[in-house]
């Protein structure tokens, strides 16, 4: 018989036991959850919503701990998918603003015919596509055609010295600067002279080496280039190159004193235009030897080596090359290169005259005067006095091909050129060449004056041969070349390059007006520049006092 008593006991110990067993066994973590849910669906007074509450407060820990680490993978894998690129800093020059639409639209025209006082009527013709020669040795270790180049949208855009050699901009800076149609038809007329008269070496007679170097500089400041890009002229100048690279020696020589530094220049230049391995190659050994042989004093001198002594002359082409190297990269370290220019402003200081002016070995004050203003304003020192008072003593130079028999017809042109010969010395047009230059980046009235002068006089002086050159199209042209009667010159070659490049300024440079840029540009400080001692004394009465046949001796080419 059953007890109730013993039974109801018997049910309060199963349901106590059960309760201690119900704390011990875990609920699921989606059981846990459905309770805590349905306990706040209940009264927040009751106890299920309450322990809904701690439940809500239990779950919460292990919900973070598993879902702030997901979420930092997650965004670790974002993030790593981004690219993290270094910031460089370019200084660029900004350039005159063009409409490339018209660009695009301008036609070539062949210049006006140039009028001239002075023609030859002739029926020699030379042949012009001679066969280049040949050879299986490579011209340096680095296999490149000579006509390989880096195709860029311009040529050279070099900051400080050389303007824009593209055909969409020539025009705009002739007319700018003075130039016009009848100038680049004197241009295009001497170029077709000097591809009409190329050895078929690739050179130009009699001092080989320094008239391939100009006769290259020329096509090259007309913006020409080796190859097919430039169809009437690319092969004259892949020529002279080949010509200047083959001939120089293992030890980067390619001739003595003028020579070789007319042909350094050269190759500066052409690698700046062309970026050839094998041109920078050269153009760096040839430079080289310029700064190796660059004087304690900052100069230079025949044989181009250390002495006590600087030419003037010498030093004009060995600046001019310094400064072409610079501006076209030839070297990766510049370091040596830009103690070399700093040096040869010192250099050029040493042989200035406190009156105004340079001389040939020691203060002087005729046409070398000329050379000393260009390169100092090349080297970054065109503010300085040396500078102010030599172009203050050549205000009265008169720009004419020749002297003895000025193509001017002005009568006092022919009364007043001899004499001023006689001052400047016997190398006028040599001389002329590097005022162009002086005056160009001096700008304003200066240059005015002197381009007045100079354009005319040098159009009438080109000696035309009629219909003897028949150019890339099949049409014939005219070619032209002058001929001066300096003291010493390889004419007409040398008399024709220095002509061409005086009617290219135009376009070939850019003024060096801005001297803070210019300074910059080589890290020149105001001490580098300073001027010799002495100061800017007033050159009005340079010219009387300047010695004559102490620059006489300029440029002998006999010696080159």
């Amino acid at each position: 018989m059953n007890d109730p008593i013993k039974d109801e006991i018997l049910a309060k110990e199963d349901e106590a036991l059960k309760e201690i067993n119900d704390l011990f066994n875990e609920d699921s973590y989606i059981t846990r959850i459905k309770k805590m849910i349905n306990g706040f669906g209940c009264p927040r007074d009751s106890r299920e919503f309450k322990s809904a509450r701690i439940e809500a407060q239990r779950l919460a820990a292990p919900a973070c701990a598993v879902m702030i680490p997901l979420v930092s993978i997650v965004l670790m894998a974002v993030l790593a998918t981004g690219k993290i690129s270094n910031t460089y800093e370019v200084k660029v020059e900004i350039l005159e603003p063009q409409e490339v639409k018209e660009l695009e639209k301008e036609k070539l025209v062949e210049p006006e015919p140039i009028e001239t006082d002075i023609q030859i009527e002739t029926d020699v013709t030379v042949p012009i596509d001679t066969p280049l020669a040949t050879t299986t040795a490579p011209v340096t270790q680095q296999p490149a055609s000579v006509d390989a180049v880096l195709q860029v949208k311009s040529p050279v855009i070099m900051r400080g010295i050389f303007g824009s050699r593209n055909p969409g901009m020539q025009g705009q800076l002739r007319k700018r600067f003075g130039g016009d149609d009848k100038t680049e038809a004197a241009v295009l007329a001497a170029l077709r002279w000097l591809k009409k008269n190329q050895a078929s070496d690739g050179s130009w007679p009699q001092h080989k080496v320094a008239m391939t170097g100009l006769a290259l500089l020329s096509f090259l400041a007309h913006g020409e280039k080796p190859g097919a890009s430039c169809p009437e002229f690319g092969e004259t100048v892949k020529k002279a190159i080949e010509f200047l690279v083959k001939s120089q020696e293992a030890n980067g020589r390619i001739s003595s004193s003028y020579q070789h530094a007319i042909a350094s220049y050269a190759l500066c230049e052409a690698y700046g235009m062309t970026m050839n391995p094998d041109v920078k190659v050269a153009a760096a050994k040839a430079v080289q030897v310029l700064i190796d042989g660059q004087t304690p004093t900052g100069g230079w001198c025949y044989g181009l080596v250390p002495a006590d002594e600087n030419d003037t002359s010498v030093m004009g082409w060995c600046a001019q090359a310094l400064k072409a190297a610079y501006l076209s990269n030839v070297f990766s370290e510049k370091g040596p290169l830009e103690q070399a220019m700093k040096k040869a402003i010192k250099g050029f200081q040493g042989n200035y005259n406190p009156s105004g002016g340079f001389g040939y070995r020691g203060p002087g004050g005729g046409g070398l005067s000329a050379v000393g203003t260009l390169c100092l304003q090349l080297l970054g020192s065109g503010k300085g006095p040396e500078v102010r008072s030599t172009l203050i003593l050549m205000e009265p130079w008169m720009p004419a091909i020749s002297v003895k028999d000025p193509a001017a017809k002005d009568p006092k042109d022919a009364k007043d050129a001899p004499v001023l010969a006689g001052v400047i010395g016997g190398s006028t047009q040599y001389f002329y060449y590097y005022a162009t230059q002086a005056k160009f980046h001096e700008g304003g009235k200066t240059w005015d004056s002197w381009n007045a002068k100079m354009k005319p006089n040098y159009l009438k002086a080109l000696i035309i041969e009629k219909g003897v050159y028949t150019d890339h199209l099949g049409k014939l042209q005219d070619i032209g070349h002058w001929v001066n009667d300096d003291a010493h010159t390889d004419r007409p070659v040398m008399d024709t390059c220095l002509a061409a490049l005086q009617l290219m300024v135009y376009y070939r440079n850019l003024p060096t007006t801005q001297a803070a840029a210019i300074m910059d540009e080589l890290g020149i400080t105001a001490g580098d520049a300073a001027s010799a001692k002495g100061g800017a004394a007033s050159a009005k009465g340079g010219v009387a006092s300047a010695k004559k046949g102490n620059e006489d001796i300029a440029v002998n080419v006999g010696d080159l």
